[in-house]
């Protein structure tokens, strides 16, 4: 239980700043996945993420638990004391039914892969199956039980503890600010769908309608899109995909909440949330062709939703917070340089 001790220890070769929107890097699972990727040589393993319409992409079903673990273990970002930080492939679930391969059901063939024993890697804070990104594990209760802590009271205090970079189909109009909504969560034709709800009731919020909020800032614009960064609030499924849909700019590769987005005459508007359903986004020609897609193409983009930032307590009271860094995919990074998007 040695790597439990003092977290100040462990916080020392981390980046500390502000906790503000920062820049990601664009890359595929940073530099020392790409390291371990090329050593193991494996065509099979570099072919799971190597998909070449969408580079980097995981294809999760091809692999078996061995190829799995090699493959999280290649994407580690850090490993200091019980924390481990991992560049989690866009694709893979964080959960799932028995039987079936996700992050925690490799957990204890990870944590014998990267040398730590009887002490079992447990999640701490990951981003869903579609979305890209951070996954914070650790091999010591205690320390997992006070940053789920803090991550919990952050949320109470509105304060942002992770920022996502999404590249958005359309342009927000106003280049940063805050999306609220009241989102409820029902089942329509066997899948799980988030509705916004207007003006909720007490009685709706004590069924489940949620008050949501996100900050978001416009980066970079180009080609009708827009790289985003988003920094939630408040926890709720699929909540910066809904909110990005109520802007009447959808991220791109979204195939559930597009669908909530009209256009007639080359205006955009909301749908009536009881008549949309889930269905593949539609891009228009002159995105294609920017993406070098065709519309069937087009049906199989991954979402370009991606945790880029966490922050954890600093190593001092009151000190400036810990920044927990995740690379972008490749693929995402070739959307970026198909639509022009650069930082500014």
């Amino acid at each position: 239980m040695g790597g439990c001790r003092v977290l100040g220890q462990v916080w020392g070769g981390w980046r500390q700043g502000p906790g503000v929107l920062a820049a990601p890097t664009a890359a595929g699972f940073g530099t020392e996945a790409r390291h371990q990727l090329q050593r193991r040589g494996s065509s099979k393993r570099s072919g799971a993420l190597g998909d070449q319409l969408f580079p980097g992409l995981l294809r999760p079903e091809t692999l078996s638990r061995e190829e799995l673990v090699d493959v999280l273990r290649a994407a580690v970002v850090d490993q200091k004391g019980p924390l481990v930080t991992l560049n989690k492939p866009q694709g893979l679930p964080v959960t799932g039914k028995p039987g079936e391969l996700t992050l925690l059901s490799v957990l204890p063939e990870l944590s014998q892969s990267l040398g730590l024993g009887e002490r079992e890697l447990q999640v701490v804070r990951a981003s869903g199956k579609e979305t890209s990104g951070l996954v914070l594990l650790s091999s010591c209760p205690q320390t997992a039980s006070r940053l789920q802590k803090f991550f919990t009271y952050s949320q109470r205090a509105r304060r942002p503890t992770a920022t996502y970079c999404a590249v958005t189909d359309g342009i927000p109009a106003t280049s940063e600010g805050k999306i609220q909504a009241a989102l409820k969560l029902e089942h329509i034709d066997g899948v799980n769908f988030v509705v916004p709800v207007k003006s909720p009731s007490r009685n709706d919020i004590l069924e489940g309608v949620k008050r949501t909020l996100s900050h978001f800032r416009v980066v970079a614009t180009g080609a009708g899109c827009a790289l985003v960064q988003l920094q939630p609030l408040t926890a709720f499924p699929s909540q910066l995909q809904v909110h990005m849909a109520l802007q009447l700019c959808p991220v791109l590769g979204d195939h559930t909440y597009s669908a909530c987005v009209g256009t007639v005459l080359g205006q955009r508007f909301l749908l009536p949330a009881g008549s949309t359903k889930p269905q593949r986004q539609v891009l228009d020609e002159a995105l294609l062709g920017r993406l070098h897609l065709t519309p069937s193409q087009a049906a199989q983009l991954p979402l370009h939703l991606h945790l880029h930032c966490l922050y954890l307590p600093g190593a001092r009271p009151r000190g400036p917070p810990i920044e927990l860094l995740a690379p972008l995919p490749s693929y995402f990074s070739r959307t970026l340089q198909c639509l022009g998007l650069h930082y500014q």
